[in-house]
């Protein structure tokens, strides 16, 4: 379930890394801080004194450790990525255990959920200027993982079968994410069961897990 980093040269590092725990708790402290701005304003309309102010931090101690708004950004990229990877570990760890139905139900949601949680993921994954290589690791590791949710709920299940499957499995992720774009509230609840109905049926109509 080990993730594979992003590519070399892709996500910039923090100016200087912490070497002792507090300085952690602080550059912990000013990604969460700019994650926030960031969904908020947007990359474009935050700055780096809006950054330091709402992590409780002076503007030096904010370019003690990231030069630009730039590295800040890919550091709350990083952390972000990291956590969506996060998910899928969690995902394919009780994928073995869930019915296919269930399996169908919580992968629909699973993408809008996460960006849910990270409002500034997409907006900085999807900002002009992002890095390209990025968006397409994003993606590709995406379907990498999905192959690896989908291969510990069927074990016996053909490599090249989850490969293909995978993308379909993607886009009905992103359809997710769309539904909750468009629609609130009873509306959103009945097209998020029309998906996850949608999906439980193709998933069971392709994967035998074990005792099925």
């Amino acid at each position: 379930m080990s993730s594979a980093p992003a590519p070399a040269g892709v996500v910039a590092s923090a100016a200087r890394v912490p070497r002792r725990a507090r300085g952690q708790l602080r550059v912990d402290a000013l990604v969460g801080a700019a994650a926030e701005v960031f969904a908020l304003k947007g990359y474009e309309g935050a700055t780096m004194t809006e950054i330091a102010a709402r992590s409780g931090s002076s503007i030096g101690s904010l370019y003690q450790f990231f030069r630009t708004k730039e590295a800040i950004a890919a550091a709350v990229l990083t952390a972000q990525v990291d956590a969506l990877w996060g998910r899928f570990d969690a995902l394919e760890t009780r994928a073995p255990a869930l019915s296919t139905e269930a399996l169908g139900h919580e992968m629909a949601g699973f993408l809008a959920g996460f960006r849910a949680a990270h409002p500034s993921f997409a907006l900085l994954l999807e900002a002009p200027g992002a890095s390209l290589e990025l968006v397409q690791f994003v993606r590709r590791r995406m379907r990498e993982r999905i192959v690896g949710v989908l291969q510990a709920h069927d074990p016996a299940a053909a490599r090249e079968t989850l490969v293909a499957m995978a993308p379909a499995v993607q886009q009905a992720l992103k359809a997710g994410v769309q539904l909750h774009a468009e629609f609130a509230g009873d509306d959103l609840t009945v097209a998020m069961a029309e998906l996850e109905r949608m999906l439980a049926g193709y998933l069971a109509g392709r994967l035998r897990p074990p005792g099925a």
